[in-house]
């Protein structure tokens, strides 16, 4: 499971470094300013969750049952709420009206929340030093 979520964070991390690049570059003149600060948010929070899923991965203080509850609703989350900021940025550049599925935004925010809980509620059962 270690070296799945690693991976995972790596690839969250550079897909983080090229959205937000192309969000600097490649979005400036066909979107509004307004549109690319939400894109660069769902680019912030995505690389956030690559962090956090590094240290997951890489650390004997979360249990692999923990592990493995984080990866998923991480996974889950940054696809919601990220992706779903992606399409509700650059909606004017698609025929799909992604505001019609912009609900799933809070969800995702929900299960990257609850990915923090559980790394919490794991720390509060470590034993004392």
């Amino acid at each position: 499971m270690n070296k799945s979520i690693l991976i995972t964070a790596s690839i969250l991390g550079i897909l983080s470094i090229v959205l937000g690049a192309f969000a600097a570059h490649g979005l400036k003149s066909l979107i509004s300013a307004e549109m690319i600060d939400t894109f660069e948010t769902g680019v912030k929070y995505q690389m956030y969750h690559a962090i956090l899923l590094l240290f997951v991965g890489s650390t004997t203080l979360v249990t692999q049952k923990a592990k493995k509850t984080i990866f998923y609703l991480v996974l889950g989350g940054v696809l919601f709420f990220s992706g779903s900021i992606y399409g509700l940025a650059t909606n004017v550049l698609s025929s799909f009206d992604f505001k019609s599925i912009g609900f799933i935004t809070p969800i995702g925010g929900l299960l990257l929340i609850l990915s923090w809980v559980v790394l919490l509620i794991n720390f509060l059962k470590l034993k004392k030093d």
